[in-house]
């Protein structure tokens, strides 16, 4: 062993050479001999702590970047999904405000139509009572000219019977002039009836041509309609079909959201209410009463979803600060007995007093100290679901308090059973705990 120890200085000497330490003490002087391979050693131990401290200040760092990424990321998407509820929103208003004056436009115009339809049939009727008038006329005049000959055959049978006898001429000449001006009454009338037939039937065109003009307005307005419910319908079914996901996939049904939100406190805004037309009757399906009604419809479902998200934990209960996930949900080594036990949450480790958050909306069920949790705020939520925010430093509610999404409910820190300052995360669901990250991964399709 000393024969090695020898040669390892040897070999080390032209590069260590030994050096000596003095020690003076008032009585006696001393020296420690540093050889070269104690030297190589104090060497070697200083390099390697410094390479530990540069490689644990890298993971340090790159962790810090990492969450702080993934921070900007949740943040990012989540300003995103709000820009587009306000967008929707908007585009609700501004459609449901083009269907109002559509339908002003399209009852107006019906009013219209009904108004030149009655024109036309009144028209109509006046053109069949004319035409009847002047068949009436034209047989009228047909007997008068059947009479005017009778009396022609008999003013001459008269002036024949005065050849003969020399008398009886006023009374013959009466008789003509008589059936003379009724002729002429007879064909006045017969013009003025002509004039106003022509009259008639040129109004009658006239109207039958502004009723087509508004029938093909009638129809381009229908069309219009069309376009903007279709193109309605589709972004409510757009929209709505993310977050029905996202339900599906925290375990809860998009028909128990819509149950639980009408259940409860009035929801139904004024601009979201079906379009009454009539006090009887059905509307038909292709009807644009129906399909506005079906728009608002979707809406209104649309609203009751956002609702019904703020009620389930479909966010992180950590949003700023450098944090990071340290265990996961399931079997792992407990890192104070070492035996192999379920881990029933998630746990992110950072700074001492980073702000926790309520991850949906609730009333605080507990918020105190327990046990093994330590300090721990338990928040009861719809649907049967509690969240658990355990080994807090601080806790900022009270039990029975109700809270919000997104409210600070306490600071990060290490009371418990716990080996550092970290937050343990539960989501449980009619008391069994479930994994969070199934409810937070479901939350990134709505936030």
């Amino acid at each position: 062993m000393y024969r090695l120890t020898d040669r390892l200085n040897a070999r080390l000497e032209p590069h260590l050479p030994e050096q000596r330490l003095f020690l003076k003490s008032e009585a006696s002087t001393r020296f420690v001999r540093l050889r070269p391979l104690t030297q190589a050693i104090a060497i070697g131990g200083v390099s390697a702590f410094i390479g530990w401290a540069i490689l644990a200040t890298s993971i340090l760092l790159m962790d810090s970047i990492g969450s702080g990424n993934l921070r900007d990321q949740v943040q990012r998407e989540q300003a995103n999904y709000e820009q587009r509820l306000n967008t929707l929103a908007a585009e609700r208003d501004r459609r449901s405000e083009e269907a109002e004056a559509a339908h002003a436009r399209f009852t107006q115009a019906m009013a219209r139509v009904a108004e030149m339809q009655s024109t036309l049939l009144a028209t109509e009727e006046r053109r069949m009572e004319l035409e009847t008038g002047i068949e009436t006329v034209q047989r009228t005049l047909r007997r008068t000219v059947r009479e005017r000959d009778e009396a022609r055959q008999h003013l001459a049978a008269l002036a024949r019977e005065q050849d003969e006898n020399g008398n009886g001429i006023r009374s013959a000449a009466e008789t003509a002039k008589d059936a003379t001006d009724t002729l002429d009454f007879l064909l006045t009338a017969l013009e003025q009836t002509s004039i106003e037939r022509d009259a008639s039937g040129h109004m009658a065109d006239q109207f039958r041509q502004q009723a087509e003009h508004m029938a093909m307005q009638t129809r381009l307005m229908t069309e219009r309609n069309n376009r903007i419910f279709t193109q309605l319908e589709e972004a409510i079914e757009l929209a709505m079909v993310p977050m029905e996901r996202a339900f599906r996939n925290a375990g809860v049904q998009p028909q128990q959201i819509l149950s639980a939100v009408r259940s409860g406190a009035q929801t139904e805004t004024p601009a979201l209410r079906p379009i009454a037309v009539s006090t009887h009757g059905t509307l038909a399906p292709d009807s644009i009463e129906a399909r506005a009604n079906g728009v608002l419809g979707g809406l209104d479902t649309l609203n009751r979803y956002r609702i019904g998200a703020g009620r389930l934990p479909l966010s992180r209960p950590i949003s700023t600060g450098a944090v990071r996930q340290t265990s996961g949900f399931g079997m792992r080594r407990h890192p104070l007995t070492g035996r192999s036990t379920m881990h029933n949450g998630l746990d992110w480790a950072g700074p001492r007093g980073t702000p926790i958050h309520a991850t949906a909306d609730g009333v605080v069920k507990s918020a105190g100290r327990q046990g093994g949790y330590g300090n721990l705020v338990v928040i009861q939520h719809d649907f049967g679901i509690e969240t658990y925010y355990a080994h807090l430093n601080s806790i900022n509610v009270r039990a029975g308090q109700r809270v919000s999404r997104g409210d600070r409910i306490g600071g990060m820190g290490t009371t418990g059973a716990s080996t550092g300052v970290h937050l343990h995360y539960e989501v449980r669901a009619s008391g069994r705990p479930v994994n969070p990250i199934t409810y937070i991964r479901a939350g990134q399709n709505v936030f």
